[in-house]
């Protein structure tokens, strides 16, 4: 018998990349909804789904992302990113399902010296990590089974993301300005997609747990988008510049290094390294 895998935000980077795999896990029959399906803005919307609906998992992947819009579309943010997870804890507590959700490092300030643990305190400094900060604590509140799992930085080939967005303006350009004191770890939406579905066994057993996943390694904004040139053999130069130099509606942290050694030794997995996993993706977006 199939355990049934409803993935929501089915269009965004890390739902399309979990539909790319998914063939792999044969053991999972999967669902996948967007806005045109189910409107997460709306408790209503997604109560009536569920009565008309079983599932054993819900993977959660919808989130309001816009990080600089959010600081003046914060109703609309609060409601997919707090709201809507509140409703999705509710209904995986009162029917015994599993919920894995997907969150952000923009939930801590960026102040710190190390990379962050799971239990180090928590300072959003934006509409948009506020509100991711706010449906994770609706999960934990509610109690529900499975997993809160937090990233960073995360690209693949769909949608729009920075590897996009430089291989672009690469091709464009003679040359570009980056930032390069805010610290991080580029994610690669596939590998994400992989741990989260290698590890559902273990999740189901969890209680509203947090995890961080990122790739393994640590990089700048600016040495990311020298990487992608040089990997992609753009010929644009890349010259580096501090954020006060390029000021924006939303403040980033500007340090937000994952510690992943507990998803790690809990869930049993192998993390790739950032530059290796990069290589994959141009492969894809190179190879047509």
């Amino acid at each position: 018998m199939h355990k049934q895998v409803l993935v929501t935000g089915a269009n965004g980077q890390l739902g399309q990349s979990i539909r790319k795999i998914s063939a792999d896990y044969s053991r999972y029959a999967f669902e996948y909804i967007d806005i045109q399906e189910v409107d997460l803005t709306s408790q209503r919307a997604i109560e009536s789904f569920f009565d008309q609906n079983h599932f054993d998992i819900i993977i959660n992947c919808a989130a309001y992302t816009a990080v600089d819009k959010a600081e003046t579309d914060q109703e609309l943010a609060e409601s997919i990113n707090y709201q809507a997870v509140k409703v999705l804890a509710k209904i995986a507590k009162h029917k015994d399902m599993t919920l894995v959700h997907v969150s952000t490092d923009y939930v801590f300030d960026g102040q710190n010296f190390r990379p962050y643990v799971e239990t180090d305190k928590v300072a959003p400094q934006s509409v948009y990590g506020a509100t991711k900060l706010k449906g994770e604590q609706a999960f934990q509140n509610l109690g529900a089974k499975g997993a809160i799992i937090r990233t960073s930085w995360l690209y693949s080939e769909f949608g729009q993301n920075f590897v996009k967005t430089m291989l672009k303006l690469g091709a464009n350009r003679g040359k570009l300005t980056v930032i390069f004191d805010q610290i991080g770890t580029p994610t690669y939406a596939g590998d994400l997609a992989k741990a989260i579905l290698d590890s559902l066994p273990q999740l189901e057993t969890k209680t509203a747990e947090i995890y961080h996943f990122s790739n393994e390694g640590v990089c700048s904004w600016y040495d990311f988008a020298t990487a992608i040139f040089d990997l992609s053999h753009t010929s644009c130069q890349v010259g580096p510049i501090e954020t006060k130099d390029y000021p924006t509606p939303a403040k980033r942290p500007h340090y937000s290094l994952l510690n992943k050694s507990k998803i790690k030794h809990d869930l049993n997995l192998e993390i790739p390294y950032w530059r290796d996993s990069l290589v994959r993706c141009l492969a894809v977006l190179q190879g047509g």
